[in-house]
């Protein structure tokens, strides 16, 4: 074999397996340009919670927005697209216990993310009849504030942060109505 056949060959094998690696494997892969999660919910004891970061930026019409308004909050982040399968499907369950909710001291909170114009954020909104505001986040930078506690890993990613301002839960994929309430209320019994 010759040197260079021989650094072909290596390098061919380094080529294969990093686009293997791209590729996800399980329940977990890219589908139309996002990575799927695997329903994994990851719940944390309120002696271990980490400070969420607060958020700040414009709503989808340019307003200010920051999650510090929600102090004293239970505040439940979904990052989402339009574009994403996941995140149109479970945008119903999402809706309904936001309003379920809404006297409860929860605030429900998006992060378009990936997401060019949102004029086609706000009219997906309109259609699903979703009202709670969403961050405009097309660089990515928002989501990233959860580094330090539970990241993000997946599209959607639903977080939880209880009323002392902690990431409380994580949820990677979509969730349903029944499994967000149990955890909300799970959430605000662990930290009262």
């Amino acid at each position: 074999m010759t040197h260079r056949f021989r650094a072909r060959t290596v390098a061919a094998i380094g080529a294969l397996a990093l686009l293997a690696a791209c590729g996800g494997s399980g329940n977990r892969g890219t589908t139309d340009g996002y990575v799927s999660g695997d329903g994994s919910i990851t719940r944390v004891d309120p002696a271990d919670r980490k400070d969420a970061p607060v958020l700040e930026g414009e709503d989808l019409e340019g307003k200010p927005l920051s999650t510090a308004d929600f102090a004293g909050k239970t505040i439940v982040v979904n990052l989402w697209g339009p574009w994403c399968p996941p995140c149109r499907a479970e945008a119903p369950a999402l809706d309904e216990v936001a309003e379920q909710y809404a006297d409860k001291g929860v605030q429900f909170v998006g992060v378009l993310t990936k997401t060019r114009d949102p004029a086609t954020a706000i009219a997906f909104n309109r259609r699903k009849g979703i009202t709670y505001p969403s961050f405009k986040d097309q660089g990515g930078q928002l989501d990233l504030g959860f580094n330090d506690s539970l990241p993000s890993i997946a599209i959607p990613t639903t977080w939880i942060i209880d009323s002392k301002g902690r990431v409380a839960a994580r949820i990677l994929d979509k969730v349903s109505a029944s499994t967000l309430a149990d955890l909300i209320d799970d959430v605000q019994k662990s930290t009262a």
